[in-house]
């Protein structure tokens, strides 16, 4: 069998880039069986241990997302999470080190990790971000792009780095934003429990 020419293999690929590539995955059923019309998953992100996963609706999980939720994961409603993502609630790479061969087979090896992580509703998670198990982010926080979120972070806050600290305060960018479109105010409030 003769080798397809290298443009023509590429041309191929291209065509069926549509058919075999990523895709949103439109709507969820919840753990409790309620139908999410409006949260999207795309097809290239993983979710380890799925029934430990609550997932609100009006969530959005780009590409290329690791979804952890083995020690319980819970994304509130309206999270956007961009794309290359590590959102944990284990860890055992300090186990691996410390225990070395002897960690297989260890009921509680030393240095394991594990905890509930939950991100608050209207919250932004920024490309090739880690989310630490245990992490509490508060609602309406936009964690920037290749920030390690460890801990807890307050509602409203911007945080960036590594580990991340806050840098702002997104009700700042709001108030902008909504003294030029005060029509959007009580959809605002409504959820921002802003006082009006």
């Amino acid at each position: 069998m003769t080798p397809m020419p290298h443009r023509l293999w590429h041309r191929l690929l291209r065509a069926l880039h549509p058919l075999s590539g990523p895709r949103m995955l439109y709507g969820w059923r919840s753990r409790d069986g309620l139908w999410l019309a409006h949260t999207r998953i795309s097809s290239a992100t993983r979710i380890e241990a799925p029934r430990q996963l609550e997932i609100a609706d009006h969530v959005y999980v780009g590409p290329y997302n690791l979804l952890d939720a083995s020690a319980g994961l819970r994304i509130d409603e309206g999270v956007q999470i961009t794309s290359h993502c590590a959102l944990l609630s284990h860890s055992s790479h300090d186990s691996l080190r410390l225990a070395g061969r002897r960690y297989w087979g260890l009921a509680d090896p030393p240095g394991y990790a594990r905890g509930a992580t939950r991100i608050g509703a209207y919250s932004f998670i920024g490309a090739h971000s880690v989310v630490a198990p245990g992490a509490q982010i508060g609602r309406g926080v936009i964690v920037r792009a290749f920030s390690y979120v460890e801990g807890e972070v307050p509602d409203f806050a911007i945080v960036a780095g590594q580990p991340a600290q806050v840098v702002g305060d997104t009700r700042e960018r709001d108030a902008r934003f909504l003294a030029t479109a005060p029509e959007w105010r009580a959809a605002y409030d409504a959820w921002a429990g802003t006082p009006r």
